[in-house]
């Protein structure tokens, strides 16, 4: 099939690799971006890849806690200048604040909520829509709820472009805080390798299996290589197995026990993540306004 320049462009900005070898893979994957990911990562040439899509979307996250609920949400706008003014933040703070109390099962829902005599909470965020001339929505929520003997830990970085909530048994609110910093910073993707899916290890050992530096090695030996690396893989998407981000010395399982404690789960939102941005090439917008 003919791969296009589009293509080839995506694949560029997920990996970082050059123009050429980005268009080969994409040849030999028939064009699959996914399959052409794997097919780098087997060649040691798309390390960036790990890094995942991009975040696009401009905005912010917040933490809001009410007892033994709390909510995290993503409020998106246009531009990173409105989400740092008082209007957005204000709204931000408001509908996290309604989330937690009602506990919508969807964003459909959430904005259908009354929210004031006669306003609902869409109504309130077209309000500020107008205040600010920017178009400005509720993209994704997650409410969560604890027990008496467990902490909530929220933690915010870069003035809310990423937040994470924590729930920890046990332990303290400040040791809860301190996981919750740590999934913000590090960006685990499960609690423990137990809850890593089958199919995404099998998909890992394949693409480990095919890599060009284990090719001619005997049988036994590539797949006790390939399983020190998936036990590497595990450790590093697992949030018990991650070196705890406030001590290397230590892991944050070693961490929680020292406190008495254990992690329950976590929500980690970054904003615009997965979300596909345009991006504006400045001075070819000038050169068709004086064509």
């Amino acid at each position: 099939m003919a791969i296009t320049a589009a293509q080839v462009k995506e694949l560029r900005d997920k990996t970082s690799v050059g123009m050429m070898d980005a268009k080969k893979a994409l040849v030999e994957s028939d064009g699959d971006l996914d399959k052409a990911i794997d097919l780098l990562r087997e060649k040691g040439m798309a390390k960036a890849a790990k890094k995942g899509d991009r975040v696009a979307a401009e905005g912010m996250t917040y933490v809001a806690v009410s007892g033994n609920k709390a909510a995290i949400i993503e409020l998106n706008s246009e531009t990173d200048f409105v989400a740092g003014n008082a209007e957005f933040n204000d709204l931000l703070k408001a509908v996290a604040n309604t989330i937690v109390e009602f506990s919508p099962k969807d964003v459909e829902a959430a904005l259908a909520l009354e929210v004031e005599a006669g306003q609902t909470l869409n109504d309130k965020i077209i309000g500020t829509t107008q205040i600010t001339g920017e178009k400005i929505t509720l993209r994704r929520f997650t409410v969560v709820e604890k027990s008496d003997t467990e902490n909530f830990g929220a933690y915010s970085h870069l003035a809310g472009s990423i937040s994470s909530l924590v729930v920890v048994d046990g332990a303290s609110s400040e040791a809860a805080r301190d996981i919750a910093m740590h999934v913000a910073a590090i960006a685990p993707k499960y609690v423990s390798d137990d809850e890593v899916p089958a199919e995404v290890v099998e998909k890992e050992k394949s693409v480990q299996l095919a890599s060009e530096d284990l090719a001619g090695k005997p049988d036994n030996i590539k797949e006790k290589m390939v399983e020190g690396r998936i036990k590497k893989f595990l450790a590093e998407i697992s949030l018990l197995d991650q070196a705890f981000v406030k001590n290397g010395d230590q892991t944050v399982a070693q961490f929680i026990a020292s406190q008495n404690g254990t992690v329950k789960s976590f929500v980690r939102y970054q904003v615009g993540d997965g979300i596909e941005k345009k991006v504006t090439d400045l001075a070819e917008e000038v050169a068709k306004q004086l064509g």
